[in-house]
């Protein structure tokens, strides 16, 4: 956790200088081209503006293609994938190291060529990726690997590290240590056991390092680095005295905030549905669609993680130019577009409200963006403290808590959150807290599908072979049979990942060899959780989110075979079991 927090302030404050240096210096050279040729009118602002797009182009470009070629999964802010590992869903490369590099840089080129993007949202993804590697023990792939950090390598502690780690890069980004744990508790995690105190920690320890580096910056000793945070609302100078006239305005604040809120999420689950819907038109005639031979970009455009086999990809295809031209929107962006355009309309209604208000143009610049925020984001604490940590000031707490509350609700009454969007377009097959109702009058057996395939406790090589060929399944249940028992029951559960580990599809198996058998037993996972076929759907959904799974066995109440199938997350889905029952109707 102590290295997780440094390392995210350390990135938090390179992204920082590097902003603000790589900014000052297309600035300065502009300025000097401009005053160079002040005494020529025709050439005056020619050349500094060739100068000024240039670099703005030169930037975008490369933060284009740091996500195009290098790390696809980069794009975007990061939070909707963040929130999906958390649910329990291992999205590609979503925590590689270089998602994290091209991550970090990509974000500081893309707002230092001028983007409206922001280093928010990324700051959250780079977090994430810092703690999966700690969590991994470094890399194998790039050689990167400490012992010491193997007592981490398991699900639960790893899960445990990016929770931390999203939290604390809401505290770099914001300077908002507390509000960085309470955006891990309110939005990301999905679950929450005793990690209330060490996200505290680590987001203590990246405040500790943000303000020591904006203490020793501050004398310029980082180039045009100056004082504050990532973000700064300074409304010091306010006076926060208010009466009923300003109570209006803020009611109004918040119903335009859900408002707008509510459209912009709608026109973003627009635009990336139509942009998906293009690009897989456009690119299915491009990529190689065999068995050996899978692109990066797929999951990119087609947003379907069932593309890529066993977590590996391919890529063995060129890139071309409009390829790269319809990459270049996909640069990390974060939070900034929409804190901007809410305090533009939140000044705007201030200057509409002067007259009568006793509030300050700033503070209702401050109450406007908080209202788009959780008319987009949809929450309602952790913006609150955000917020809070930004003013410093405690006197606009009743205000601000007000027009989050109002403009969460205004947005709730017309669609989802726009991470919940992004999430269900991405198909990251996330399931929510609390089970949808048509849930309450199916059973177990209602929604498992088919085939099974189960092994026997000792299996010929060859169905295991032909098994992994043929099917996409990681989960295999294993039966016991004589003389290992008197009737067939449940041994337990073996993952593809555990098959594949015996390297049988690579080994140069002979005709003879494949009528050979291999003992199970090691690999299997002899005590999986089982229910029985009878079982509520409810309980089944809330007994699998809760404890984190990725399959539970279905077993008869008595007689007949021992495993009747195998529920998975997918089919808690509501696309799935609409599919199966379409006379059940769904309320939104």
């Amino acid at each position: 956790m102590r290295i997780g927090g440094i390392s995210t302030g350390l990135v938090g404050i390179f992204n920082n200088i590097a902003v603000e240096n790589i900014a000052g210096f297309k600035l300065l050279l502009t300025t000097e081209l401009m005053l160079k040729h002040r005494f020529m009118i025709q050439c005056r602002y020619y050349k500094a503006f060739i100068a000024y797009a240039g670099c703005n182009l030169g930037l975008a470009a490369l933060a284009a293609a740091l996500c195009a070629f290098i790390a696809p999964s980069a794009a975007g802010s990061g939070i909707p994938e963040v929130k999906a590992y958390l649910n329990g869903v291992d999205a590609y490369s979503i925590m590689a190291p270089s998602t994290l590099l091209v991550k970090i840089f990509g974000s500081v080129f893309g707002v230092a060529a001028g983007f409206v993007v922001g280093k928010e949202g990324p700051m959250v993804h780079t977090g994430s990726c810092i703690a999966s590697l700690i969590g991994e023990g470094g890399s194998r792939k790039y050689g990167l690997t400490w012992r010491w950090l193997r007592y981490f390598k398991n699900d639960g502690d790893r899960r445990d590290l990016i929770t931390c780690g999203a939290a604390a890069g809401v505290a770099a980004a914001f300077r908002a240590p507390v509000g960085g744990v309470l955006f891990s508790l309110e939005e990301a995690a999905s679950w929450w056991s005793a990690l209330l105190w060490r996200t505290f920690f680590t987001t203590a320890v990246v405040a500790i390092v943000l303000r020591g580096f904006i203490e020793f910056c501050s004398t310029e000793n980082c180039g045009l680095f100056g004082q504050g945070g990532l973000i700064m609302y300074d409304i010091s100078a306010a006076k926060v005295v208010y009466s009923a006239p300003d109570i209006l305005a803020v009611i109004l604040l918040g119903v335009i905030g859900g408002l707008l809120g509510s459209l912009y999420n709608y026109l973003v689950d627009k635009v990336l549905r139509t942009y998906s819907i293009i690009n897989e038109w456009r690119f299915l005639s491009l990529f190689s669609s065999d068995e050996k031979s899978y692109s990066l970009v797929v999951p990119l455009f087609l947003q379907k993680r069932s593309d890529c086999q066993d977590r590996t990809c391919y890529y063995d295809l060129p890139v071309d130019i409009d390829m790269f031209l319809r990459l270049a929107v996909l640069s990390p962006p974060g939070s900034s577009p929409v804190i901007l355009a809410g305090s533009c309309y939140g000044r705007l209604v201030g200057r509409l409200f002067e007259p009568v208000s006793k509030l300050d143009v700033g503070l209702f610049s401050l109450l406007g963006a908080a209202s788009f925020l959780g008319g987009t984001m949809r929450m309602t604490v952790s913006l609150c403290v955000i917020l809070l940590e930004l003013t410093n000031d405690l006197l606009v707490l009743p205000l601000v808590m007000l027009v989050l509350l109002i403009s969460k609700t205004m947005g709730d009454m017309f669609n989802k959150g726009v991470y919940d969007q992004i999430v269900k377009i991405k198909v990251l097959l996330y399931m929510g807290a609390s089970p949808e109702h048509y849930m309450k009058h199916l059973v177990a057996q209602d929604v498992v599908t088919g085939p099974l395939i189960t092994f026997s406790s000792v299996e010929k090589v060859r169905n295991i072979v032909h098994a992994l060929r043929s099917t996409r399944h990681n989960g295999f249940p294993v039966i016991d049979e004589s003389p290992f028992s008197d009737a067939p029951e449940l041994c337990g559960l073996v993952l593809r990942s555990h098959l594949l580990g015996l390297k049988l599809e690579d080994l140069d198996i002979k005709e003879e060899e494949t009528e050979m058998y291999v003992d199970l037993h090691p690999i299997t996972n002899t005590s999986p959780y089982v229910v029985v076929e009878t079982m509520s759907v409810v309980k089944a959904a809330v007994l699998f989110r809760e404890l984190g799974l990725q399959h539970m066995c279905c077993t008869k109440e008595s007689g007949g075979p021992p495993v009747v199938g195998i529920l998975t997350r997918h089919d808690f889905l509501l696309e799935h079991i609409l599919g199966l029952y379409p006379h059940i109707r769904y309320r939104k």
